[in-house]
């Protein structure tokens, strides 16, 4: 009898789980939270992926005003995990 995966009965494609897992884990690494470019730059994850983690509640966006020369001020975006998200990780 085949093993039950987590993709079954979903639109997920094979992998997605593993992926989502091992961004979670980034994300747990970083307390300040990292950028969306980075995580799909450097750590190789889609938009598309990183989204769902946000609005599945694993995830958050938070936005950050900070003053640059000059007095300009720029606005930065880190995503950062969630309680839930930390919480499924451990189960």
């Amino acid at each position: 009898m085949p093993r039950f995966s987590p993709e079954q009965g979903t639109d997920r494609k094979p992998g997605q789980y593993r992926e989502r897992r091992r961004a979670l884990k980034v994300l747990a690494d970083a307390p300040r939270g990292v950028s969306e470019e980075m995580l799909v730059v450097v750590h190789g994850f889609s938009a598309e992926m990183l989204a769902g983690l946000v609005l599945a509640g694993l995830a958050t966006v938070v936005t950050e005003t900070r003053g640059v020369r000059r007095g300009v001020t720029i606005k930065v975006e880190h995503i950062r995990i969630t309680d839930v998200g930390r919480r499924a990780l451990e189960g």
